[in-house]
């Protein structure tokens, strides 16, 4: 592509370019070596789950001593297996087992997988080492109830946060609360053994906590703080459950716990490095490009509207920054869903509002889709949208903002043609969001 003039930019292969080189940059093959340890005097167990547990698992395989015996189990969505890995699985030669289950509402498969993964911690010891592989989309897929939780009362509660619009930190408090594994529990069923965890983070803040409710990590949460938070987005409860909550018998090991004395943890892979990679690459081809925010939250269409006032200001007045140059951020923005027929998600959501906002401003593109592929439920990772987006709907008859009322962002790009799909990524670092804004023409 040419770096300039900025005449000669094209809008959609460089958004897409951004795109693929912050996935690049959070593939477990390319960021995992320097955080393993050496094998141990004792056996390794490798266990994790995430929507890049599968990369994560094929990357340890691949890079561990072929001498040094290792096994475990990891649970991962469904295709979200790279195929070499599952290739491999077929003929027996992989040494880590990778099931698949759903996400973002847990099923009996992974149920059945996280009570095998709990089951594999019994005999540990001090000699032993445990590889920890976790990532975003684990809090659905690692699934085993609490005490007293029955496992359809978890997937009410799943399914109850996931509309509500809630940000990630406030459902994953609940989940730690309602988990036999989550917010710490996962550590104290390898103790006394040494507990290693490699994290790619798909959350504001990274904090190791929160990524995929913190199983290795304590957890600074409470449960009158998860009441809290299901009182502030009226989730009800089972009769049983809230007392369990009020009474503290679901309580999560906290920080000082012994359970987490041996314990390291490395973020292998963030949102930031992710949109530092973007950057580069733009600077590369002769674009500036200025990094917002890794850790934005808030209501997708309104983050929409708000990241498209900044792009006119740029295209209008040159300020903050002077064209051509590209914006990006990441974060986990939220859909507060009102129509349960509407299709799309995070992604789509936002650049409906923002293309909405723009309202066909000159010299404007945007770019924003999920970093793990697939945006929500749907099988595209997200969208385009570009100067003559409403102008192009308008002319087949799509309604942009009834659209987005219903919900059904996904609808409304799909019918233009202006889905990002690359499929399963391996990865997850969360949202990804680009506003290119060159000169018109």
């Amino acid at each position: 592509m040419p770096a300039s003039p900025a005449g000669a930019i094209r809008p959609r292969e460089l958004l897409r370019q951004l795109f693929d080189a912050a996935v690049r940059r959070a593939l477990p093959e390319h960021v995992m070596q320097s955080c393993l340890p050496p094998p141990p005097r004792g056996r390794t167990l490798v266990l994790g789950a995430g929507k890049a547990g599968g990369a994560m698992a094929a990357a340890v395989d691949a890079l561990w001593p072929a001498e040094a015996p290792i096994s475990g189990l990891v649970v991962t969505r469904y295709g979200h297996v790279p195929p070499g890995y599952l290739a491999r699985s077929a003929t027996g030669a992989a040494r880590i087992e990778v099931v698949e289950a759903a996400h973002p509402v847990p099923d009996e498969a992974g149920r059945q997988a996280t009570r095998r993964l709990m089951g594999l911690t019994e005999a540990l010891g001090p000699d032993d080492l445990v590889l920890c592989l976790i990532s975003g989309g684990g809090s659905a897929l690692l699934a085993a109830p609490a005490d007293g939780v029955s496992f359809e009362d978890k997937q009410a509660v799943h399914k109850a946060l996931l509309r509500s619009g809630a940000a990630i930190g406030d459902m994953n408090c609940v989940r730690k609360h309602l988990s036999a594994i989550k917010g710490g529990r996962l550590a104290a069923l390898c103790a006394p053994a040494r507990l290693v965890t490699l994290l790619i983070s798909d959350v504001p803040g990274d904090d190791p906590a929160v990524i995929a409710s913190g199983p290795t990590v304590p957890d600074p949460t409470n449960c009158a703080d998860a009441l809290e938070i299901l009182r502030r987005y009226q989730i009800d409860l089972p009769v049983a459950v809230r007392a369990a909550l009020q009474a503290g018998t679901l309580e999560t090991p906290k920080p000082g716990d012994p359970a987490f004395r041996d314990n390291t943890v490395h973020l292998i892979a963030t949102p930031q490095q992710a949109l530092e990679a973007a950057a580069e690459h733009a600077r590369s081809l002769g674009v500036q490009a200025y990094i917002l925010s890794d850790e934005m939250e808030g209501e997708s269409r309104e983050v929409g509207k708000v990241q498209a006032a900044l792009a006119r200001q740029v295209a209008r007045r040159g300020q903050p920054f002077t064209p051509p140059c590209v914006i990006l951020s990441g974060g986990e923005t939220t859909v507060t869903v009102r129509n349960s027929s509407g299709r799309g998600g995070r992604a789509t959501e936002f650049l409906l509002g923002a293309a909405l906002a723009l309202d066909g401003t000159a010299g404007i593109h945007v770019l924003a889709a999920d970093t793990d592929g697939i945006d929500g439920v749907d099988d595209n990772a997200g969208a385009i949208v570009t100067p003559d987006t409403l102008e192009r709907a308008r002319a087949k008859g799509l309604n942009a903002r009834q659209c987005l009322d219903g919900n059904d962002a996904r609808g409304f790009f799909e019918a233009l043609q202006d889905l990002v799909t690359c499929g399963p990524t391996f990865t997850n670092v969360n949202d990804f969001r680009a506003l290119l804004v060159v000169p018109p023409r």
